[in-house]
């Protein structure tokens, strides 16, 4: 996070029946896989619309992966990839694209870490010279790494202790319902741990989880199959292997006893609640059905809380929904489905889950109306086909796919899935995960709210205010 339909296998190959096969209501994108002897997975998805590249090389490396006691070290090292190596030195990575017309970014998830590109056919080459550069080795320097690790911490304060609700809403909520360490802990990093970083972990770490083996490179645009893997082949192919390290078992079953904290923000000018609930694992057959149920419950103005909470009793000021810091098809272990919402300072946090729970009860006990998942069903397969008409987008989604399912080809499978989804699924979600004992929440209240009430209350009998 820095600031700012059927593949037929040929040869080893996996290619699409066509580049662009449809039905009349589905977009199917072209998926070319090959895997390089060194185990880098290489995709190229094939569209010369644009004279345009998007590149993505993700990791399977994120926050629940990162060593004990060195929280937020995966987001560390996630700008530690941008300050240059012995062969292209700090700025350069940043000035050859930029310079060409393009962009890039990176980002650390829970599950994996992620570096964009777009720019450019003619970059192209530059672009995968620069990704196969740093995978080889970095200019690990006690001084880059003092500077970093500053900059994260920075990045901290700007971002979470110097804003109202911080991270709450992720960060806290995660730390509340979840029992293994892989998934309670701080992601973003406390500062202890990220000084307490040495050039030797950092080492270690690019050592046990950059190797090609342990990465996807996704390319989409203006080149075909072939020549990409030609260009992956002559610039990643000769890297070698690395071991990486088994995972610990970071599973967690849904949780048996509703959990209530009460929260002080010396920043928030009114109060808020995150509301979270365990959701099923990836590939389950509850999860399209879950992803769905997120939007009919808070998926714009139409959705059921915005009209019950927000308009109707009028208790709530906005309401949102997270499904931790990725989307509902886009991690590998255990996930919430968060309810974000600001409320009244004349009502209570009490007062909105009760309004919430009778909106999830009409769900539970009537399903939804056919013209409801309709809709909803539209406005998710729009925002989908929107998210991949981008270039770096469709190479960023099949990258992750790939490293997450096990299968590019899973950007094809989405719509189908959420067009599956029916009000009976969306009733059995409902049924087995919004259910008060599954459901963490936080009321996270101004600190003069609290100072307010504190004063208000009556004396106990004997004492005196």
């Amino acid at each position: 996070m820095r600031m700012r339909h059927y593949p037929v296998l040929l040869a080893g190959l996996t290619f699409s029946l066509s580049a662009f096969a449809a039905t009349a209501d589905q977009w199917t994108l072209p998926v070319n896989v090959k895997k390089l002897d060194n185990g880098l997975t290489v995709i190229v998805t094939e569209d010369h619309s644009s004279p345009t590249v998007g590149v993505s090389v993700v990791y399977h490396v994120g926050m629940r992966l990162e060593p004990k006691n060195r929280t937020g070290f995966a987001h560390l090292f996630e700008h530690l990839m941008f300050q240059g190596t012995p062969n292209a030195k700090k700025g350069v990575f940043d000035t050859t694209i930029t310079g060409g017309g393009g962009r890039n970014n990176g980002s650390t998830r829970p599950d994996f870490t992620n570096y964009i590109e777009t720019a450019p056919r003619s970059a192209l080459e530059p672009i995968l010279w620069l990704e196969a550069d740093r995978m080889k080795t970095l200019d690990f320097s006690p001084a880059t790494l003092k500077n970093q690790q500053d900059v994260v911490k920075e990045e901290i304060r700007v971002n979470v202790k110097n804003q109202p609700y911080g991270g709450f809403m992720w960060i806290d909520i995660s730390q509340q319902a979840f029992q293994k360490w892989e998934n309670n802990h701080d992601g973003y990093g406390s500062f202890e741990d990220l000084e307490n970083a040495s050039l030797d972990d950092v080492r270690a770490f690019h050592r046990d989880y950059y190797g090609p083996n342990n990465a996807v490179i996704a390319i989409a645009g203006d080149i075909t199959p072939a020549q990409g893997f030609a260009l992956a082949q002559k610039y990643f192919g000769g890297i070698p292997a690395r071991p990486t390290p088994k995972p610990t078992d970071f599973s967690e079953g849904l949780n048996t006893v509703e959990k209530r904290i009460v929260q002080s923000d010396a920043l928030a000018q009114v109060p808020a609640v995150a509301a979270a609930w365990k959701i099923p694992p990836r590939g389950h057959k509850d999860q399209a059905a879950v992803a769905v149920l997120a939007e009919v419950l808070a998926g714009g103005d139409a959705s059921l809380f915005y009209q019950g909470l927000v308009k109707g009793r009028e208790i709530a000021l906005n309401v949102d929904t997270l499904f931790g810091l990725t989307g509902p098809f886009e991690y590998d272990g255990p996930t919430l489905l968060t309810v974000f919402a600001l409320y009244k300072p004349n009502s209570s946090a009490d007062a909105l889950l009760k309004a919430m729970d009778e909106e999830i009860a009409k769900v539970a006990k009537d399903g939804v109306s056919p013209a409801t998942l309709k809709r909803v069903k539209t406005r998710m397969l729009a925002d989908w086909n929107n998210q991949m008409e981008s270039f770096i987008n469709r190479a960023d989604m099949m990258a992750k796919m790939q490293v997450l399912w096990g299968d590019a080809n899973v950007v094809n499978k989405i719509p189908g899935w959420i067009e599956g989804v029916t009000s009976e699924d969306i009733q059995r979600a409902v049924r087995t995960y919004l259910v008060p004992t599954n459901r963490t929440v936080i009321d996270r209240k101004p600190a003069a709210m609290i100072a307010a009430s504190s004063n208000a209350s009556p004396a106990p009998a004997g004492t005196t205010k």
